[in-house]
């Protein structure tokens, strides 16, 4: 079979000696007409752009100067800052570093020099993380043109369009890339590698597979399950082996892996070069995920495929989620096996590994979202068809029905959460009261619900304390009992990680804090929030809160809710994310204590 013979998706095949009977062929008015029809597409693609740019960086400086998503706070922005110290092993891969070497790189362009990044880093930081977060934005929006590319290659423009739009405006996507994470940035690439699939169903060309591989090879280095989509890959290969091109195919996929495996070692060196790190980070990332260490506290309980089910209806919406479910079916419908092959697998296998695993958060799902999105615009640009054809609808009628079907839960709930995170932090807000209240050199207790430069004046060094911080701080990081409450042997102290804290309260730590003088607690419903969701595994917390309340004077208190709602109840994704409407301030509950009696008297 040469060239002239392929056929394309939604194309009939013309017979190889000659061209079809001339009623088939396009006139110059269907052409003419095609084309005003089409018109209107690129200056709505820009203005579609525009839109999920700016609602991107609504709201970028969120909680600045002080980061208190962990992973952001942790493992991006400060590894990229690492870097200049001139070792480029980040001797750390539970996150791949293509993020953090892509912001390296453009943090020296940015601030001039390496030492220029790296004060600005520790004086100001606030602009260092809006540079990444922009960086996370602006990748995000072009994971949104790719869509589109994606999509009018494996369907039509329209269908590109609105799968364009419904993952232009998901808010899950919006909502990320306000933080300077690598969930966002993979998104790019992942929607790369299926504008080359999509390449690869059409012709089959060796560019497309190099493409392809390209954005799989990004995708896995900058977040490891990023490479979902090389399923797609591998679906389109058998559809172009089908086509009586085997050879062609094999050589085309064997071009597209190896191009996925050099974009991988370059976005990630030390992958090779430290290779025992790289085995350590691995299986460290599938320990934790798959619960082998303790259970994280907090998790909700049940099953994880029907919680990334859930996280579908309002991280992607609930009219482009159905939208999916009916494309995917009118895909086998139509014996449309090919697209069915390439698009429908790699979600579903997606799924059902990710919900396997003990721990399972929303922003996980990520990397399927513009595969959904692109099925769900499929299936409802063929419901609007149904709609103008079988029920004479109006056109202008049809696509205002679609467009609120597809669009505007997202987009009332970005808007929402967009003005939510563009307000002060209740952990800012905590801090300001704090530090007019709470004497400068006193010694308190910070639940870890903030990052450990809350403690501290940014860029000022204060000679009251070893460290420079405006207070001495309690260390929550160690204990002297296990994650069952036992004491360990005298003097012996363990560190504690953040997800494990309420696992070590309990009330006689009360008589340790005044005892030592200790008489400021900070609470806050990030860790609070994860006993009270799971009594049965945090004993202890329940009765340390409880004498807390007892025993300490209430001295400030805020909440993100709105007067008149009900608290949010703890959850890993609604308590950071503010989908809800109670929300109309970014953070925690928020409480300060002080404590009565020993040297608090």
């Amino acid at each position: 079979m040469n060239a002239s013979t392929i056929t394309y998706p939604g194309q009939a095949m013309a017979p190889a000696s000659g061209p079809a009977p001339s009623a088939s062929m396009p006139t110059p008015a269907d052409a003419a007409a095609d084309v005003d029809r089409h018109a209107w597409q690129r200056p709505a693609l820009a203005v579609l752009l525009v839109l999920t740019l700016l609602l991107r960086l609504w709201g970028i400086r969120q909680g600045l100067p002080y980061s208190y998503n962990v992973d952001e706070a942790t493992h991006f922005v400060p590894r990229a800052i690492a870097f200049f110290s001139g070792d480029y092993n980040p001797r750390y891969f539970y996150n791949p570093p293509a993020y953090s070497y892509l912001l390296h790189v453009l943090f020296e362009l940015w601030f001039g020099t390496s030492d220029a990044a790296t004060r600005t880093y520790v004086s100001d930081p606030t602009a260092v993380y809006v540079v990444a977060r922009v960086v996370a934005a602006v990748l995000g929006t072009g994971a949104v043109w790719l869509t589109y590319l994606a999509g009018a290659r494996l369907f039509s423009r329209d269908v590109g369009l609105l799968a364009a739009a419904v993952f232009g405006l998901a808010f899950l996507p919006i909502f990320y890339s306000h933080l300077a994470l690598n969930d966002v940035p993979t998104l790019a690439p992942v929607a790369l590698a299926l504008y080359g699939t999509a390449g690869v169903m059409r012709g089959g060309r060796l560019r497309d597979y190099a493409l392809a591989g390209l954005g799989i090879g990004l995708a896995a280095a900058t977040k490891y399950t990023g490479g979902i989509t090389l399923v797609c890959l591998i679906a389109a290969f058998a559809c172009h082996s089908a086509r009586g091109e085997l050879w062609v195919a094999v050589r085309g996929v064997a071009v597209g892996l190896l191009v996925a495996l050099g974009a991988f070692v370059i976005a990630n060196p030390y992958a090779v070069l430290d290779f025992s790190a790289f085995q350590a980070g691995l299986s460290q990332q599938a320990s934790l995920a798959a619960g082998q260490d303790p259970v994280k506290l907090g998790t909700t309980p049940g099953s994880g495929i029907g919680y990334y089910l859930w996280t579908f209806t309002w991280g992607l919406g609930w009219g482009p989620s159905l939208a999916a479910l009916g494309g995917a079916a009118l895909l086998l419908a139509r014996r449309r096996l090919a697209m069915a092959l390439v698009l429908l697998p790699a979600p579903i296998a997606f799924i059902v590994f990710m919900g396997d695993q003990q721990r399972f958060f929303g922003r996980w799902l990520m990397p399927i979202y513009p595969i959904v999105a692109i099925v769900g615009a499929y299936g409802a640009i063929e419901l609007a068809r149904w709609l103008v054809g079988a029920l004479r609808l109006a056109p202008a009628l049809a696509a205002g029905l679609l467009a609120i079907l597809m669009l505007a839960q997202s987009g009332v709930a970005v808007i929402h959460d967009d003005a939510v995170l563009s307000r002060p932090d209740t952990r800012n807000a905590t801090r300001a009261w704090m530090v007019d209240h709470v004497p400068a050199g006193a010694k308190v207790v910070i639940e870890p619900v903030v990052s450990d430069s809350w403690a501290a004046d940014i860029g000022t060094s204060l000679p009251w304390t070893l460290n420079g911080e405006r207070w001495y701080r309690y260390a929550t990081w160690l204990s002297d009992v296990d994650n069952q409450g036992r004491s360990l042997p005298a003097g012996k102290r363990r560190f504690v990680v953040v997800d494990q804290y309420e696992r070590t309260l309990r009330p006689a730590l009360l008589d340790q804090y005044a005892s030592g003088g200790f008489c400021w607690i900070v609470v806050g419903s990030l860790q609070a929030g994860r006993a009270f969701a799971d009594p049965q595994d945090a004993p202890g917390a329940i009765a340390y809160y409880a004498a807390l309340a007892q025993r300490a004077r209430l001295m400030y208190h805020i909440s993100p809710f709105a007067p008149g709602t009900h608290p949010v109840p703890f959850n890993f994704d609604w308590s950071i994310d503010y989908y809800p409407r109670q929300y109309r301030l970014p953070g925690p509950e928020m409480s300060v204590y002080r404590l009565a009696g020993g040297k608090c008297a």
